[in-house]
């Protein structure tokens, strides 16, 4: 009978630790160079965005149920007061208005037959009252008829610029249905969005200084409506561009709200890093770059407000561009 082979347990260790492979280790990410920025505090003045718009603005459709014969007008085409857009079918109409000036025209000869045969006591008053009645019930029609046929060509309301066709010659359309949409020419407004805390600081008539196309310039308010959105409580203001000149519709601007800007920190909008639905900044910390979540506010002239997340003194990386959490970081003077 052989003899077992027992081995020390301490052989036996060392012999499972030679056959082990250790898991490989991730390589150390290089230093990254990087510029600081200190989060501001909130200034004496808010900034509210806002959108360049027409003070006449018309979207033109009709009342009537019928097929698109013309289209006059295209897109950024200037057109004058009165001129026709848009022309419908009209050829039942048309029948009826042949129809409509004949009942005219009888009831008109009946009532003079009755008118005459009145000044010689050859009938009676009620004879002459049915006889007027029935010309103005046909008159009534015949007005009808022709406001319907207004309904077929669509023309321009006031001179200005067609900012979109929304039909094309052979569709059908029904009433209400828009047609085009008409922008006037001239007076320019700005429409944007307030909170209550920036709605206390604006009033009807106040002038406040704005930022559209990298111009500068000076509006009046004359609309202001607070919490009129349910979701977020905000409203809507309303600025008369004084002296527009050289503005365009359709353009970003900002307004500038006194006493509006929020209390706190901000820090610059190059400097946030958004993944999904979440914000942050990343902050040096002890020679890394550490990643911060943020409750951010509204953004104000390239910085935006910050609610929590951050505190004073805290060095925040601006434009981190491929940035990784915990990579150690050179600052650049």
């Amino acid at each position: 009978m052989k003899t077992p082979l027992i081995l020390p347990i301490t052989a036996l260790i060392a012999g499972l630790a030679c056959g082990r492979h250790e898991a490989p280790q991730a390589p150390a990410l290089p230093p990254a160079k990087v510029r600081l920025v200190s989060p501001g505090a909130a200034g004496d003045a808010g900034w509210v965005a806002a959108t360049l718009t027409a003070t006449r603005r018309a979207t033109l459709s009709t009342r009537m149920a019928a097929s698109v014969t013309r289209v006059l007008a295209n897109e950024g085409q200037r057109v004058a007061q009165g001129a026709l857009l848009v022309s419908l079918a009209d050829g039942d109409l048309q029948s009826g208005l042949k129809a409509a000036e004949t009942a005219v025209a009888a009831a008109q000869a009946h009532h003079r037959r009755i008118e005459a045969l009145a000044k010689i006591n050859a009938s009676t008053p009620s004879e002459l009252e049915m006889a007027a009645t029935n010309l103005a019930q046909a008159q009534a029609g015949l007005a009808g008829v022709k406001a319907n046929l207004a309904y077929t060509q669509i023309r321009a309301p006031f001179a200005g610029v067609v900012q979109s066709r929304m039909v094309n010659e052979g569709a059908f359309v029904g009433p209400g249905q828009p047609l085009i949409e008409l922008e006037g020419q001239g007076a320019l407004e700005l429409e944007g969005s307030v909170s209550e805390q920036e709605a206390k600081a604006l009033r009807m008539g106040l002038k406040v200084p704005f930022e559209a196309e990298g111009r500068s310039g000076s509006a009046e308010i004359t609309a202001l409506s607070t919490g009129g959105d349910p979701v977020s409580h905000r409203g809507t203001v309303r600025a008369r561009i004084l002296g527009a000149a050289g503005f365009r519709s359709g353009s970003f601007a900002r307004i500038k709200v006194p006493g509006a800007a929020q209390e706190g920190l901000s820090v610059p909008t190059s400097a946030l890093v958004v993944r999904g639905e979440l914000s942050g900044v990343f902050v040096a910390r002890d020679g890394k770059a550490e990643l911060r979540w943020l409750s951010l506010g509204d953004a104000r002239g390239g910085a935006v407000a910050v609610r929590a997340g951050l505190k004073a003194g805290e060095a925040v990386i601006d434009a981190p561009g491929a940035l990784v959490d915990g990579q150690p970081i050179e600052v650049s003077k």
